[in-house]
């Protein structure tokens, strides 16, 4: 097998249209994963392929360390992308293109950039003769999109001694560059590493009442009931909730940008924090985000029941008492249920894993600064981190002037710079070896 360039690599897997359509409905996952697992064995590795369906592909491989003592570390990412509609695009979303300096495609960023720096990582040891330290248990998993059934959250129930022994991993989404500037005006690149995710409470609420004739008076309306109860729940202000890593990040990042930070003002203190505020804005609260209403079925009946469903995020050791505050908005005439629900992920800011993350960036991009934040949406963290694993969001990047990583992932026109993936592979190359 030939060894493709990082950015080849990238541009061949985003060719797998490996769209989640969700309810355990996807394509193209088991193509990337024999892609995968092909240029795992071209490295000199076992890859073993695990499905819990047909075609919902998983690939699990482990790479001998040099010195058995030390703990294996858990390299997780995933391999399906969420839907394109290729009308909206600049280029085909699954084509694959190299162009502009930029590998363009849906899952460009998120994340088979990452499974393509990890394989460029893995063929260059194996030309080389080298390897890492400890042993290193790899992870290309499907369904990250969705709920994770049919793949971390899978393997962590059914084939959890595939993990036996991992102490951290890495995953996505950390290790970006962040352009910000001093309180002097002198650019600063930021590199924030995931030491944290908020929790995902996703809930359905539901309201009952008396079905009727639209034209007539109706005080049991479950219409009314129901979006009485979503204003009180969306005019709620949260909190500030400083968890460690938050109150970490405001502390390093204010001392890397020469900013007063005051912790008793974080919003003001954000505001100044300029370009560097949207690693944390998200973080700082729990949120709660209606996104789908559904009731009634003709514009003159009244129904009897009426739906909503709310995206909820929840900061680390806030989730007894936000739930608490839920019910008491809600009031007694609406009920809730979790559609989707997953504890939050806290690692150590003040460990060696996060010590080694920063030294290999530095020493990639010399005067950088790395800091700690918080994811504000999750990933298959959630999964590992149940088994004891301290999970940190580390898939590096570098990233040009005036090129938003945010508006990237699941947007449209989705690309990763070319010197980016060059960049991700040695700053990995260093951790994986070094660590």
């Amino acid at each position: 097998m030939s060894i493709e360039t990082v950015e080849e690599l990238c541009a061949q897997l985003i060719r797998f249209d490996t769209t989640n359509l969700g309810g355990g409905s996807s394509e193209g996952e088991r193509e990337a994963a024999e892609f995968v697992a092909s240029h795992l064995s071209a490295a000199g590795l076992a890859p073993t392929l695990m499905e819990r369906s047909p075609r919902r592909s998983n690939v699990i491989a482990r790479v001998a360390g040099s010195d058995p003592s030390l703990a294996p570390l858990l390299v997780h990412a995933h391999l399906d992308v969420v839907p394109a509609d290729a009308a909206e695009w600049t280029v085909p979303p699954f084509a694959g293109e190299i162009r502009d300096g930029f590998v363009w495609g849906r899952g460009a960023v998120d994340m088979k950039d990452m499974c393509a720096t990890l394989l460029a990582v893995l063929h260059r040891w194996s030309s080389e003769g080298r390897g890492p330290r400890r042993d290193i248990v790899l992870a290309f998993v499907a369904d990250e999109e969705d709920t994770g059934a049919w793949g971390a959250h899978w393997l962590v129930e059914e084939h959890r001694s595939l993990f036996d022994g991992c102490v951290a991993a890495i995953g996505e989404s950390g290790g970006y560059t962040v352009r910000a500037s001093s309180a002097a005006g002198e650019p600063v690149r930021l590199y924030p590493v995931a030491t944290a995710e908020r929790g995902t409470a996703h809930m359905r609420l539901t309201a009952t009442g008396r079905a009727g004739h639209g034209s007539r008076r109706n005080d049991d309306n479950a219409v009314v009931k129901l979006l009485a109860a979503l204003q009180r729940l969306t005019a709620h202000e949260w909190p500030v909730v400083l968890t460690p890593t938050v109150r970490a990040f405001f502390e390093r990042t204010g001392a890397a940008l020469g900013i007063e930070v005051d912790l008793a003002d974080v919003d003001g203190t954000l505001r100044r924090f300029g370009a560097a505020a949207k690693i944390a804005e998200n973080t700082v609260r729990n949120s709660t985000t209606p996104t789908v209403l559904s009731a009634g079925y003709k514009v003159n009946v009244i129904p009897g029941v009426a739906h909503a469903e709310v995206d909820t995020r929840l900061l680390p050791g806030t989730e007894d008492a936000f739930l608490a505050e839920v019910d008491r908005l809600l009031g007694p005439d609406v009920r809730r249920e979790f559609v989707a629900h997953q504890r939050a992920v806290q690692a150590p800011v003040d460990a060696e894993w996060f010590t080694a993350m920063a030294a290999a960036i530095e020493a990639e991009d010399p005067g950088s600064v790395v800091v700690p934040f918080c994811m504000g949406g999750g990933t298959d963290a959630k999964a590992f981190a149940g088994l004891g694993i301290d999970c940190y969001g580390f898939a590096p990047l570098w990233l040009p002037e005036n090129f938003d990583h945010r508006l990237m992932a699941h947007g449209v026109d989705e690309r990763v710079p070319v010197d980016g993936l060059r960049f991700g592979a040695n700053v990995l190359d260093r951790f994986l070896s070094t660590t």
